[in-house]
This record gives C-alpha cells, structure tokens and sequence, in this order.
C-alpha cells in the first residue's frame, strides 16, 4: 500500500478536512519531505489546475498524483448528478469529464464524492440512482480511455440519501455495469454507517480503488478512536495495493 496527502487548491474549502491549504508547492515539498508516495489534489476546475506546476513539482518531489478531487462543482458552482434540471447535471457531467482528462494525462482517477449529489424534492430515489448511474456509465468510459477508473465515494447519512455504506454502492456498480468504477472507502464516513469496518472492506474486495486514512473525528488516525489494525489486516487480506489518502483536518 501507498501513502498520500490532500492538497486543496480552493480557497471557498479553506475549512474543509485537508492538509495542506496554503499552496501547490509548499504542499509538495511538505508531502515529500514526511515521505509520503504521493498528492492528492483537490483544484479549483481544469481550467485551473496549474497543469506544468504539478508535473515539475510531481517530477522534482518524485510524488504520484493519487487522485483528483472534483468537489469543488459542488462548493463553488452547486453542481451535482442528480439535479432534477437535466442542464445542471449536464453541467456537471462536463465539469468533471474535464477533470478526467487533466488527471488522466497524469496517471490519475477523479474522485466523485459531494458531485453524486442528492435526491431532492419530487426526485424519486429511483430517478436519481437512473441520472448516477448513467453520468457514472458515461464518465467511466471516458476515464477507461485515459487507462484510469471513476473513484466513487459512499459518504456519510447526513451528506447523501443515495449510498451511504460500501455493499450497498458496489451492489449498485455490478447490477448497472459500471465496469469503469471503483469505490473511495473513506474511514470517516465508514466510522459512521457501517458496523464493522474490517468486514465491509473484505466484503466489497476488488471494488476498493482509493482509502481514504482518517479517525472518527475526521483528525489523522490516532487522533480519535479508529482501530486501524483490523483495517490494515482486511487491506491486507485482499491484496489492496492502492493509496491510504490522508483527508483529514491539519
């Protein structure tokens, strides 16, 4: 397994559970000197994301780009994929399709988490798995193109009504056939919505693509009352080699 750091590039998530706020570089620098594998960045839009800064700092630091976050169509533009306008999931859709391929150009899968929305108003639950699973479809591919996955990430009961545990999102990837995405498992939303972490790790097995490493209070693992060792044993026991992405509150 590998080890990354978040790195937020957006100033209206100033507050948000990420490490280093204050800059690409001074990031970097930072993530290579505690020696982690790799960064992962959480930018404003493709449009600006400081492609040629990232590739010399990812070169010179000799880091991985591990993920690219796409929240900030949610923050800064209310986007998501499950708007009952089609236009707004339209926009969404290319908000994220073009931070495929900024990552995808790097070796790096785009993580879908506050940008799946939720259902709202007269939207049927039914209707909106339909509109995720189809923007999901449709982004998927376009990252198979770049050799990359979607990372999907369940999260928490009082961010989302659509998936809020690992079984249930991974059911829902095989009945649509979403060959092209894996799942984000984030400690802290797992802290909260499964029983036992371990065992829903172990049971959602070859869906896994990204970790997110953080306790219960959302702080670095120690600081709060995660017991880390049957996660690490349940990684382990599958044979996951991805990142373990520290998203948490510096």
């Amino acid at each position: 397994m590998k080890s990354a750091v978040t790195i937020c590039l957006v100033p209206e998530a100033k507050q948000g559970p990420f490490v280093f706020h204050e800059g690409l570089e001074g990031g970097c620098l930072a993530a290579a000197e505690l020696g982690f594998d790799g960064v992962e960045v959480f930018p404003e839009s493709a449009e600006a994301f400081p492609t040629e800064a990232v590739d010399r700092l990812l070169a010179g630091c000799s880091l991985s780009l591990a993920a690219v976050g796409t929240g900030s169509g949610w923050i800064k533009h209310k986007l998501h994929l499950c708007h009952a306008d089609p236009a707004v999931r339209q926009r969404a859709r290319d908000f994220i399709a073009k931070l495929i391929d900024v990552a995808g150009e790097r070796g790096s899968p785009v993580i879908v988490g506050s940008m799946q929305g939720t259902r709202a108003g007269n939207v049927s639950r039914d209707m909106a798995l339909d509109w995720l699973a189809e923007s999901l479809a449709l982004l998927g591919n376009r990252a198979c193109r770049h050799g990359q996955v979607i990372l999907y990430e369940p999260l928490n009961r009082y961010e989302t009504n659509l998936f809020n545990q690992q079984a249930a999102a991974a059911a829902f990837c095989d009945v649509r056939g979403l060959d092209h995405v894996r799942l984000l498992c984030d400690l802290f939303h797992m802290n909260i919505e499964e029983a036992h972490m371990s065992q829903a790790l172990v049971a959602v097995g070859s869906r896994i693509g990204h970790v997110h490493w953080a306790d219960s209070n959302r702080c670095a693992v120690g600081l709060g009352h995660t017991d880390t060792r049957p996660v690490i044993a349940a990684l382990r026991s599958i044979g996951y080699e991805g990142f373990l992405s520290a998203e948490v509150f510096p």
